[in-house]
């Protein structure tokens, strides 16, 4: 009985307002209505694929980061001083050390330089970190023997270089001194 009473209500309500005249829409109102929920729409389609590529850069940023982190750490490069040959000579001891210098050819009138760390010196030479000579090469394997003065504890890298017409080579020694 109670659905009947509001069925009731229902229908007088909707019988008078019947009776109130009901204004019509412009002529660009659904045009308009048309255009605002477009736009609202691109709106926030754009504002989604503004966030999801804000989202994917940053992804992608701590991504290169932890990649980064893992493989480009310092490289485990081989010490450089293992590479070159050296020595061990004692404190004012003389020591005689060969450097070998292997020619495919005979050379004549060569220019051999040897230049030496602080606190060595060649045996005969006092004073000198730099002593230049002319030579010849054989073809082969060439002997120089040097014998060398450590006169401080620091050593250093002996450099010998051999130098003919215009071509020249450069040879390092590491001198550790005990």
């Amino acid at each position: 009985m109670h659905s009947r009473d509001t069925d009731r209500q229902d229908q007088e309500i909707l019988e008078l307002l019947k009776d109130y005249p009901m204004p019509t829409a412009d002529a660009g109102f659904y045009d308009q209505a048309l255009a605002r929920a477009t736009h609202e729409g691109t709106k926030r389609q754009r504002n989604r694929w503004m966030l999801t590529g804000f989202g994917a850069a940053i992804a992608a940023a701590v991504a290169a980061w932890m990649i980064g982190g893992l493989l480009l750490n310092d490289p485990q490069l081989p010490d450089a001083g293992s590479t070159i040959p050296g020595v061990t000579i004692a404190m004012e001891e003389p020591r005689t050390v060969n450097l070998v210098f292997a020619s495919a050819t005979a050379l004549d009138s060569a220019t051999l330089t040897v230049t030496l760390p602080d606190g060595i010196e060649l045996d005969g030479f006092p004073g000198q970190r730099e002593i230049s000579w002319t030579t010849s090469l054989k073809e082969g394997r060439n002997f120089l023997p040097l014998t060398l003065v450590a006169l401080t504890p620091a050593g250093g890298e002996l450099l010998a270089r051999l130098e003919h017409d215009d071509r020249d080579r450069t040879f390092r020694l590491r001198l550790d001194v005990t």
